[in-house]
């Protein structure tokens, strides 16, 4: 008995400690892996901001917040997938729907790429809860055979297994059909010897996944004056007085030069910056 006790302890040395409780009061959570086990991480601290400080994408927060007002209504509801030019707010209006509608029983559970295949799991977890979950994926595209998107895509809309009603996917990505598309594809009349025999349903396997989501919401770069107006929002939102605000403009536009981009992000990240530099 001493001698298993020994071996017993030294096994528990090596395995993965229990995940805690879940706490389901938190508003956000990651899905995550100890080994074989999987289990939702708390967010202590979820981003916060909010549906005003996303600026020129009013289509988009207007029929992102509808969809989520009916889901959390109980009513019928479409998965969405916001695509489009980096950093013009796709997940940011995840995070600001979070926190504007949390206090409803809204939750987002984001999850990696590589831990899709885990998805019916997280369905298991939830499906009792009262809480409305939005399953949030960010920057999301495949490889082709990658295990995930088979998964995914029975998810949205294929899988013998019914939904429980209180989970969406919100997923973004910069490809609009999330698979790598290549010249090969436009080529169906020029048959190769080892390739498809029917190209055109090769063609069609790889956008039927963004095909299951009910919604798409496309994100475009801004233009001057829109990331020129983002750069003020910020600024005042950092304290900056409004003299420096206009002395920051001839900077704001060098900034984009250098990175190549006009975004909202861009424009947060010279903000930062530049609030740092010159508000004492």
């Amino acid at each position: 008995m001493a001698q298993a006790s020994r071996v017993l302890s030294q096994l528990e040395a090596w395995l993965p400690p229990a995940p805690p409780p879940i706490d389901w009061a938190t508003p956000a959570f990651r899905w995550r892996r100890r080994g074989h086990r999987g289990f939702l991480a708390p967010v202590r601290h979820p981003a916060r901001i909010e549906l005003t400080d996303l600026r020129h994408i009013s289509r988009q927060k207007e029929v992102a917040e509808r969809n989520t007002q009916q889901f959390l209504a109980g009513k019928p509801a479409n998965h969405v997938l916001m695509t489009g030019s980096r950093g013009t707010g796709k997940s940011s209006l995840v995070k600001a729907l979070l926190s504007k509608y949390a206090s409803q029983g809204l939750r987002v559970i984001e999850v990696e790429k590589s831990d899709l295949a885990d998805l019916p799991d997280i369905l298991d977890l939830v499906a009792e809860r009262p809480e409305r979950f939005i399953v949030f994926c960010d920057d999301l595209s495949f490889d082709t055979n990658e295990p995930g998107y088979k998964a995914l895509k029975s998810l949205l809309d294929g899988s013998v297994a019914g939904s429980s009603g209180n989970v969406l996917i919100y997923a973004t990505s910069n490809r609009r059909h999330l698979m790598p598309e290549s010249m090969q594809d436009n080529l169906a009349a020029s048959h190769q010897p080892d390739g498809e025999i029917h190209p055109g349903e090769a063609v069609e396997e790889k956008i039927s996944l963004s095909e299951r989501f009910g919604l798409w919401l496309s994100f475009y770069p801004f233009r001057q004056d829109d990331y020129l107006d983002i750069v003020q929002h910020w600024l005042t939102h950092l304290g900056c007085p409004p003299d420096e605000i206009e002395r920051a403009r001839t900077e704001a536009l060098q900034w984009t030069i250098e990175r190549g981009s006009r975004s909202g992000r861009v424009a947060w990240h010279f903000a930062k910056d530049w609030a740092a530099r010159h508000v004492g």
